[in-house]
């Protein structure tokens, strides 16, 4: 897959070089959790889908106003716009069913069977025994720290595995558009969100309409908008642009990890000896890791 040309825009070099990429991920997996903190508000009142437009329209909104990723599209080639439609299909079929399954599943049991993605990813980007080992021990971490229980909801399974799946696209052609640069890829991802309002709105407009009526919701719905998809695609972007896909993929371990230390530091759910000890684990994977040269 051939990355986006340089040419197609000239944004404003961003002085983020000097920042370790491991800094953007650390800031992604906190807004990730905080994200699904103000979803809680909006699904008493608004359906799965409903949120799930309104966190992408946000975001789109976001990006509009900050990038002008019109341009985008306006200067890409017939096969940048086709990866550029992609991405914007992968985010909104990923939110809506992510949406989807945790309105009938534990978000750890979701996030579980999620992080089966990048793990597998991970495994493709493996060049040693040193990376296999560390690997493991991720692994090992999050079997500690989700409590994963099959049965009873065929369908909200089918959700979260069909967003595990899209989470792996998400990652592959996330690096595509990151592969010349944090800066125009994060254009490329504004393009890509508008694409996504579009693909998202007839499954998810009529539902999110509640939330127009209390501007409460819409406020919780900005807040989802610009944790959920804005704040960590935007880190996202910057650590994808330094960091190879399997070490990213693999670093998306500490995602479990940091829902964790979160739920003790915002919720007062201080985690037991196993939930520490998996942490442990995930971190101790991510430290052992070997960065390969490319991928």
């Amino acid at each position: 897959m051939k990355p986006i040309e340089n040419s197609l825009v000239r944004p404003p070099a961003l002085r983020a070089d000097s920042i370790p990429p491991h800094a953007f991920f650390l800031v992604s997996a906190v807004f990730h959790y905080l994200g699904p903190a103000f979803a809680v508000l909006l699904f008493q009142y608004a359906d799965a889908l409903g949120v799930a437009w309104l966190r992408i329209t946000v975001a789109a909104v976001a990006f509009a106003l900050w990038r002008r990723p019109w341009r985008v599209l306006r200067a890409a080639s017939a096969p940048q716009r086709r990866l550029l439609v992609a991405m914007g299909a992968i985010l909104a079929l990923m939110n809506s069913v992510f949406y989807l399954a945790i309105a009938r599943l534990p978000l750890g049991t979701v996030g579980a069977i999620e992080f089966l993605a990048p793990i597998g990813l991970a495994v493709l980007g493996l060049r040693d025994a040193r990376n296999f080992v560390a690997m493991l021990a991720a692994v090992a971490g999050v079997a500690l720290l989700t409590d994963v229980r099959i049965g009873g909801e065929p369908l909200a399974y089918a959700f979260a595995f069909a967003n595990c799946v899209l989470f792996a696209g998400y990652i592959v052609i996330g690096h595509a558009l990151a592969r010349d640069g944090g800066a125009a890829g994060i254009d490329r991802l504004g393009a890509a969100m508008l694409v996504a309002m579009l693909v998202a709105a007839p499954i998810g407009f009529r539902e999110a309409l509640p939330a127009f009526h209390d501007l409460r919701l819409l406020a919780a719905a900005i807040g989802v908008g610009i944790c959920s998809s804005v704040i960590p695609y935007v880190c996202d972007q910057l650590a994808m642009a330094r960091l190879p896909r399997s070490t990213f993929a693999l670093m998306l371990a500490l995602l479990p990890a940091m829902a964790c230390l979160i739920g003790a530091l915002v919720l007062q759910q201080i985690p037991g000896t196993l939930e520490i000890a998996g942490i442990a684990l995930v971190i101790g994977g991510v430290l052992l890791h070997r960065t390969a040269s490319a991928t």
